[in-house]
């Protein structure tokens, strides 16, 4: 019996029986079976490892290109996130490993200057663009040079129901709730930090039920995830409605018309510029994004390239191309 064989006799002892099994992952090409990982530990290392992972760590959360190194990065947000949905998924006897490559994932597609570089892509690309269905893409088709990383199903439907829908699987589902815990208390942390709200600020019916720290917060609504079972995941009524008021504060008072937006119009213009010159410019392309608008249209790699952009990247690349630079006569 190899190693894997041995962690998937240990699976079907140990999960319940609402959890997807490592021996269910289908892939779109077969593979020799690892003998040392099961199939969702070597999804989890594959995303791990890709290109458009290590790019998280420069694309914007809440605040655009924040200076300070304690405000949290599309990549910080999605640690967050893992850490979160695998400690429920323990707690319910999921399986974890699954869990872990999906909340790894989740956010991969996630273009420059977060959901205002995706409001930007959304307006000009004749296809529209939303960050969950651009995960999906990047992971099934544009990393390893147009060959995709050939996950499983189960993970792709993960990333792809992360933002909004239900999943096929409860581990999916369970990432659901960990990207809004995780996102709506770090938020909260961030704008704190950023002179933005105040402790005081917050509503005091959440702060009651919920807690009056970031800790505290998250803590209950782990445990109210993990106290509702693992047959329908998601949290008991009381302690959703706090959360969905929270959420609401947010929205009002952080992610519209605070100081941490004022320059998402310039981000959205930098984006909708970039995404003119390259559409008149195919040549200008990098030659995997030229291959794919031969193999499918103009559009579609101008979009990729962009969406695949870090901030520093696109602010570079801005420059680069609209920036004059003084002519050195020395």
């Amino acid at each position: 019996m190899t190693i894997r064989e041995e962690l998937e006799q240990i699976e079907r002892s140990y999960l319940c029986e609402y959890a997807c099994p490592s021996t269910a992952a289908v892939r779109r090409r077969a593979e020799e079976p690892c003998p040392y990982r099961t199939e969702f530990q070597r999804d989890r290392d594959r995303i791990l490892h890709s290109s458009a992972f290590r790019r998280l760590k420069r694309k914007t959360q809440v605040f655009l290109s924040p200076i300070g190194d304690h405000y949290r990065t599309r990549l910080t947000h999605t640690l967050e996130v893992a850490q979160i949905a695998r400690t429920m998924a323990r707690a319910l006897r999921l399986n974890e490993d699954l869990t872990e490559a999906i909340a790894l994932g989740h956010d991969l597609g996630h273009s420059p200057f977060g959901h205002a570089g995706e409001a930007a892509l959304n307006s000009i690309c004749p296809f529209g663009y939303k960050h969950y269905i651009q995960s999906v893409r990047v992971v099934h088709y544009i990393e390893k040079d147009g060959r995709g990383l050939n996950l499983s199903m189960q993970v792709k439907n993960g990333i792809a129901c992360h933002t909004n829908r239900i999943s096929q699987t409860e581990e999916g589902n369970l990432v659901r709730l960990a990207d809004r815990i995780a996102y709506i208390n770090h938020d909260i942390d961030d704008a704190i930090r950023g002179g933005i709200l105040r402790s005081s600020d917050l509503p005091r019916d959440c702060v009651e039920i919920l807690g009056d720290t970031k800790s505290k917060r998250i803590t209950t609504m782990i445990a109210s995830v993990i106290e509702n079972g693992p047959q329908s995941v998601g949290m008991k009524p009381g302690i959703q409605q706090a959360h969905d008021n929270l959420h609401t504060f947010l929205c009002e008072n952080v992610y519209k018309n605070s100081a941490a937006k004022l320059d998402e119009p310039k981000a959205k213009d930098l984006i909708l510029r970039l995404y003119d010159y390259y559409i008149r410019n195919i040549d200008k392309l990098p030659r995997d994004y030229k291959h794919i608008a031969e193999r499918m249209n103009n559009h579609r790699a101008v979009c990729d390239y962009i969406a695949g952009m870090s901030d520093d990247y696109a602010i570079w690349m801005y420059e680069k191309i609209f920036v004059p630079r003084s002519w050195d006569v020395r």
